[in-house]
C-alpha cells in the first residue's frame, strides 16, 4: 500500500501552489497581467502609471513617497511613473513647502479626463473578475485581505 501524499500543512513540508504566500502572489499577478493589458490596450497606461493616475485622483495633492507608502511600490518605479506621465501631460509637478526636496503631484484637466474614462473600465473589470462569486464573499475577501496587511505590517 502507498504511503499518502505529504500534507501541503506540515511544517517540513513545501509546495510551491499550496503556500499561501505564492498563491497571494500568483493571484495578484495573474490579475495584475490582465489588467496591464486592458489599461495598455486602452489608454496606452503601465499598471505604476495606471495606480498613480488613481492614487492622485483620490488625494488630490500628494508625494512621490506618499504614493510609494500607499501602493506598496518602490521609489524608482513610482519616480518613473510619474516621469512619464508628466512628460504626456497627465500630472503636475508642483514644490512641497514642508518639504523642498520633494513635490506633490496633482492630475492635469487632461490626467482628470482619462481618469474619468479610466475609472468605469476598472470597476467593470473588476466586476468581470468577481461576478461569480456573491456579493458577502467578495466583502470576507477584501476584510481578510486587509487582516493579512495588519498581520504583515505587524511582523516588522
Amino acid at each position: 500500500m502507498a504511503d499518502p501524499p505529504p500534507d501541503p500543512r506540515s511544517d517540513q513540508q513545501l509546495l510551491l501552489d499550496a503556500f499561501i504566500p505564492f498563491r497571494l502572489s500568483f493571484t495578484s499577478n495573474l490579475v495584475s497581467d490582465r489588467i496591464a493589458r486592458a489599461y495598455e490596450a486602452l489608454f496606452g497606461l503601465s499598471i505604476p502609471e495606471w495606480r498613480l493616475v488613481a492614487v492622485v485622483a483620490e488625494a488630490g495633492g500628494i508625494s512621490q513617497r506618499a504614493i510609494g507608502d500607499r501602493t506598496r511600490m518602490d521609489k524608482v518605479t513610482v519616480s518613473r511613473a510619474a516621469i512619464a506621465l508628466v512628460e504626456r501631460g497627465l500630472l503636475a509637478r508642483e514644490g512641497n513647502p514642508a518639504d523642498r526636496r520633494s513635490h506633490h503631484l496633482h492630475l492635469t484637466d487632461a490626467g482628470r479626463t482619462l481618469h474619468a474614462a479610466i475609472a468605469p473600465e476598472a470597476k467593470a473589470l473588476e466586476r468581470r473578475i468577481f461576478e461569480g462569486f456573491a456579493a458577502h464573499e467578495v466583502d470576507r475577501f477584501v476584510a481578510m485581505l486587509r487582516r493579512i496587511d495588519a498581520a504583515t505590517l505587524a511582523l516588522d
